[in-house]
């Protein structure tokens, strides 16, 4: 099948294929896997028009809102860290939509930025992995409340959020976590991806809030913002008419569509799967595809 709009001529069974398998795994880790899909975008498929982060963005809107409401039906959705990610990231993606389409158009540039910043996601992964004192690890929570997969709210101010995630306290600085995100925003807004994959393993690897409770509240936040992003994009297609900008929009929905069932198995069998095993297939996927941008270029 051609579309038109990308120029892409693929099996039209084959984007909500890959969108299922990539975002089942990802999602048990807070991460869409937009940050896959848009490398699988732009080799596979040949799509390196600044059009395809929004098209990136498009399969977050559609696939997102089911594990997010997965999370927040179990109890599972850590609201505090969710409002600081959307206001943190939300500016910073009108930001990175300019920067893409202005100073980011050529391909072979853009994939070796996204080298760069798969390879920073990889290693903050294989630091936490690796790391013992990581409070964050699976040796932390207790075996006998590994069942009840819930986030207790114990304080939440402006100075510091306190919460307790299967018998283990935890607490992390709300103006840490909002600067963080604000770089993060301009990332995400370049990129196309809303900003969970950069955001939510430094929260993990760095901050050391467990993987568990932060995925449901990076979804949240990539949800929001790619829908800011597509919109925003879509603006500026009427002011930059000589470059492709406006999503194809046929192509987002097939990528959704996979990613919406991808996602909601994700969110349902993430507290049965350990952090361990969760960080290694997101290492190892951001690994491969990062060394492989960055070689070429």
């Amino acid at each position: 099948m051609l579309f038109s709009v990308s120029g892409v001529e693929t099996p039209v069974l084959l984007p909500p294929v890959v969108a299922f398998v990539v975002s089942f795994f990802t999602s048990m880790g807070g991460v869409s896997g937009a940050f896959l899909l848009l490398p699988f975008q732009m080799s596979f498929l040949g799509y390196t028009d600044p059009s395809v982060s929004a098209t990136n963005q498009i399969f977050n809107v559609v696939a997102i809102p089911i594990g997010v409401y997965r999370y927040i039906k179990e109890g599972r959705m850590l609201w505090p860290l969710t409002w600081i990610i959307i206001a943190g990231t939300l500016p910073g993606v009108f930001l990175g939509a300019l920067i893409r389409i202005k100073y980011l158009p050529d391909p072979e540039n853009f994939k070796f930025f996204v080298g760069l910043v798969l390879l920073y996601i990889g290693f903050k992964l294989i630091k936490d992995i690796f790391s013992r004192k990581n409070p964050g690890c699976d040796k932390n929570i207790k075996k006998s409340d590994i069942s009840n997969h819930f986030i207790k709210i114990n304080h939440n101010s402006f100075k510091k959020v306190v919460f307790d995630y299967s018998g283990v306290e935890y607490q992390f600085s709300p103006l840490t976590v909002y600067s963080i995100c604000a770089v993060v925003g301009i990332l995400s807004g370049i990129y196309g991806i809303g900003g969970g994959a950069i955001a939510a393993p430094f929260f993990v690897a760095v901050i050391g809030l467990p993987v568990h409770a932060v995925a449901g509240a990076a979804l949240m936040g990539t949800f929001i913002t790619s829908i800011a992003g597509v919109a925003f994009y879509q603006l500026l297609s009427e002011v930059y008419k000589e470059v492709s900008v406006a999503p194809d929009w046929f192509l987002g929905l097939l990528f959704g569509m996979g990613g919406l069932c991808g996602i909601y198995l994700g969110a349902y069998c993430q507290k049965y799967i350990s952090s361990f095993i969760i960080k290694i297939i997101l290492c190892l996927s951001v690994l491969f595809v990062s060394v492989k941008y960055i070689i070429r270029f």
